[in-house]
């Protein structure tokens, strides 16, 4: 208590110069409209500067919280596109839509590993079985299609990239609606080749190639590549087309699993009639 009596006593000037100095600034803000508005203004911009700067910080710092709820809203919206329903009875639609069934599903998931310098490459999700994921789905990107799932354990799936030598997707010009097969050259990891065009469909650089949905990996009108550049060889009845992928396959980490709840009886059927042919 000594001290601080002591403390005031030694520095009494000083307190006593500040407040007389806090008591002029009220009689000057309260007497001069002037000054009171110039001075809430610049404490106003001054707030205003850290409110936006702390804003950016925490906005920067829920970036992952904003990254999962888009994918996750994506997830809801690929499951509601008309393209994900397989129609049940002829051209009439119902109201409460009963002649439409879901044919394919979304399970969002996270690149956790993948590659792209080598002749074969995968992809590893962070997802797997106890999450209904089995072999044989297709797995689709922000952009377009990324691969197929090959091995599945119970938590982690392993993904056939789309630049693996041995990866084919079904794919059709989507302007012309001409389909061919598209893979990967093994070479630039942006590009690939679309095969079994006939040389007599009109092609024009940046035409877009999209899923056929013969296959029952992928829904039809999938984005893949679009068409960099082509040529007619002497003699060929098709092209050698050169395409662009949509995906940076570099940088992406947000990927949706397709769940097809028609592929078993498809491919059983479709099985079928190939053993009739033997």
């Amino acid at each position: 208590m000594r001290n601080l009596i002591s403390f005031i006593n030694k520095y009494s000037f000083f307190f006593l110069f500040l407040l007389f100095e806090v008591f002029a600034f009220y009689l000057l803000f309260r007497n001069n409209n002037f000054q009171r508005v110039s001075f809430f203004n610049s404490t106003n911009a001054i707030s205003g500067s850290f409110y936006e700067s702390y804003s950016e910080l925490t906005d920067y710092i829920n970036l992952k919280e904003v990254n999962d709820a888009l994918a996750a809203e994506n997830e809801r919206l690929r499951s509601t596109q008309i393209n994900s329903f397989q129609r049940l009875f002829g051209e009439n639609i119902m109201v409460k839509d009963t002649l439409f069934k879901r044919r394919f599903r979304f399970a969002k998931a996270k690149i956790i590993n993948n590659s792209i310098n080598k002749q074969n490459n995968y992809i590893t999700l962070n997802i797997g079985s106890s999450n209904g994921i089995e072999s044989g789905m297709g797995v689709i990107g922000p952009s377009g299609v990324v691969g197929v799932v090959k091995n599945v354990s119970e938590n982690y799936a392993s993904v056939l990239s789309v630049l693996h030598r041995s990866a084919k997707v079904s794919a059709k010009l989507k302007n012309t609606q001409y389909f061919g097969s598209l893979q990967w050259d093994g070479k630039n990891y942006k590009e690939g080749i679309l095969k079994d065009i006939p040389n007599h469909v009109h092609l024009t650089e940046g035409d877009t190639v999209v899923t056929s949905g013969f296959s029952a990996t992928f829904p039809e009108g999938i984005s893949i590549a679009t068409i960099q550049k082509f040529v007619k060889p002497e003699g060929e009845n098709f092209y050698d087309i050169k395409v662009k992928f949509v995906n940076d396959f570099k940088n992406i980490s947000q990927v949706y699993v397709v769940k097809n709840s028609y592929k078993l009886e498809q491919v059983l059927l479709e099985e079928q009639s190939l053993k009739e042919d033997d």
